[in-house]
C-alpha cells in the first residue's frame, strides 16, 4: 500500500473560473494560516496564469490523503 498526500488549492481567475493547483507531499505540520498566506502570495505576485488569465481570489484548500493498493496480476 502506498500513501499519498496532496495539497489542493482552488483559486478563482479574473474571468470567474476556478483553477486548481496541487502540490504533492506537503509538510505534515502545515497550518491553515500558512496555506492561506501562501495562496495570497501566489495571487499577489501573479505567480501562475491559466490560459493567460491571472488568479484573483483564494477559494478553497484541502489536504487530500489517499492510499493505493497495487496488485501484481501475474498468475
Amino acid at each position: 500500500m502506498v500513501e499519498n498526500n496532496k495539497l489542493v488549492m482552488t483559486f478563482k481567475n479574473r474571468i470567474g473560473k476556478n483553477v486548481t493547483l496541487s502540490i504533492d507531499d506537503p509538510r505534515d505540520d502545515l497550518t491553515e494560516e500558512q496555506i492561506k498566506a501562501a495562496m495570497e502570495l501566489i495571487i499577489e505576485k501573479n505567480i501562475f496564469k491559466k490560459n493567460n488569465h491571472t488568479l484573483v481570489e483564494a477559494v478553497d484548500a484541502q489536504i487530500i490523503n489517499s492510499q493505493t493498493d497495487d496488485y501484481d496480476l501475474i498468475l
